[in-house]
């Protein structure tokens, strides 16, 4: 290993121990106690000895889990509130699936998880902190979840909704509505944000600025977090001290502990992580004397990679979906298989059979493809189960993962060949993930109302092709071999939809 190597390293282990001291020392002090509403899994912070509190029910977004929302309940916990969070039907680690259809408000998934909040509120009112009590809190699709429980239960005394949307909100109900979104976040909802404060402030409505009031429950505001987007919005300070003072106006409490504000420490462990796999790229076998792959040349490269970018949306067009019980799983599956194949198919053309030789699998590939795949897996995956979002499969979830693993496994094999291998075109990689990225959006645009939930994730896709595209390059540079980091990727893509998106019944 040479110096600069493990210079990277010791900086990479400062990161994440810097990161892992912040985010653990985040509940001292607290007490976090874990339990379940039914099927639902359910987590509850608060301050160890204190007297009783308020509970604030916390009720995560599409496709996320409840360690999303940890900053909102440490925040509140610190400050003297009885903070519960839980994973909603068909999220995290629930394994009651949502049922419905989920693009018909009213009568799709809706009520039953209107249900499902009446069962964590029945169980929140039996803790004997509570001091009877109850807010709500809510992120994206909860934000009209909780806007309509509170509206079916008059002791729900506040209503904070983070990255708001709801048709039902009137202008005397719900009770003391704050709305918090992301300053960079879409424009709709800041225009969904203005309109419901509109209803109490008779004009139009400037952000910060408390209208009605709290004593007849005609309260309302709305804030925008700077510089945060539809997830940054949850890890902003802003929005933490938004929340909490919203909360103490409602229920006069005057906790004034620091509110939980883990960005750094979420970028410095994640940077640490990945930087540390440079260094440790350097240790894996050398599986071939030379770069396999392509090796095509720019001239060579266009057509083949523009023709699956092109094809893959028009071929998916009107291909039927929800044969898997997975929201948009299927549809992902499909797009990454079509594209991988005609990737393949294109290639062929392109090189006539010639560029796709490679010499029989050996145990230095068996060995390097295994920890390529362990260190995607485990390094990212324990930090973000922990401090971000569910990662580890429940069991009504591995076959899922099987499934959506035989469209990654084509798409990354075949794109790995195309843009690595001894004069292959110089930043076909990133090109490739541009086009793919591309591709998916022109997918959205051919059937928005069936697809119109990927442009939330597509950013999300974005961050992972640069970082497993880093692991990838490093691993391809040392093995010479690009699908030891092809079948990692691969799997790792996989794991994050089959564990992310929601699990789903008709």
């Amino acid at each position: 290993m040479t110096p600069y190597r493990i210079i990277a390293a010791a900086i990479a282990l400062a990161c994440i121990a810097f990161g892992l001291w912040r985010l653990e020392g985040a509940t001292h002090g607290l007490a976090v106690t874990r339990m379940q509403a039914g099927d639902t899994p359910v987590t509850v912070f608060r301050a160890e000895g204190t007297a009783k509190g308020p509970v604030v029910l916390i009720a995560h977004g599409f496709a996320g889990s409840q360690q999303l929302m940890q900053p909102f309940a440490i925040t509140l916990a610190r400050n003297g509130y009885i903070a519960v969070t839980y994973d909603s039907l068909g999220h995290g680690r629930n394994p009651e699936p949502m049922r419905g259809d989920i693009t018909k408000v009213e009568e799709g998934p809706t009520p039953r998880l209107l249900a499902q909040v009446g069962e964590v509120a029945a169980l929140a009112k039996t803790l004997p902190e509570s001091d009877g009590r109850i807010a709500v809190l809510g992120h994206s699709m909860s934000s009209d979840i909780v806007v309509r429980f509170a509206q079916a239960h008059p002791e729900v005394a506040a209503v904070v909704a983070v990255s708001m949307f709801s048709p039902v909100v009137t202008p005397t109900s719900p009770k003391n509505l704050a709305a918090i979104d992301g300053a960079a976040e879409f424009g709709m909802l800041h225009d969904e944000a203005r309109r419901v404060v509109g209803m109490v402030s008779g004009g139009a409505a400037e952000p910060g600025v408390i209208y009605g009031s709290f004593t007849d429950g005609s309260a309302r505001r709305f804030t925008l977090s700077p510089g945060a987007e539809h997830i940054g919005v949850l890890y902003s300070a802003a929005s933490m001290e938004a929340a909490l003072d919203w909360l103490n106006r409602a229920f006069a409490m005057s906790g004034s502990a620091p509110v939980e504000d883990r960005g750094t420490a979420i970028a410095a462990l994640f940077f640490g992580v990945t930087l540390l796999a440079w260094p440790l790229a350097s240790l894996l076998p050398r599986v071939s004397p030379m770069p396999l792959g392509a090796g095509l040349p720019w001239r060579r490269f266009w057509p083949v990679a523009f023709a699956p970018a092109l094809l893959t949306p028009l071929i998916l067009w009107k291909m039927p979906t929800g044969f898997l019980p997975v929201v948009l799983g299927d549809y992902i599956a499909m797009h990454f298989a079509c594209y991988g194949l005609v990737t393949l198919a294109a290639l062929w053309v392109a090189t006539r059979g010639e560029g796709m030789a490679r010499p029989p699998v050996n145990v230095a590939f068996i060995v390097a493809a295994a920890l390529v795949a362990a260190y995607s897996i485990l390094a990212f995956g324990l930090p973000l189960d922990r401090y971000v979002l569910s990662f580890f499969p429940i069991a009504e979830r591995l076959p899922l993962l099987f499934a959506v693993l035989g469209g990654t496994i084509l798409f990354f094999l075949a794109d790995e060949w195309l843009t690595r291998g001894h004069g292959a075109a110089r930043g076909g990689y990133p090109a490739t993930k541009a086009l793919f990225l591309a591709s998916l959006a022109l997918a959205v645009a051919l059937n928005f109302g069936k697809l119109f939930f990927l442009i939330l994730i597509i950013p999300i896709i974005f961050v992972f092709f640069v970082i497993y595209g880093l692991f990838s390059g490093w691993a391809n540079r040392r093995t010479n071999d690009p699908l030891v980091a092809g079948l990692a990727n691969a799997l790792a893509f996989a794991w994050a939809i089959a564990v992310t998106f929601p699990l789903v019944r008709p």
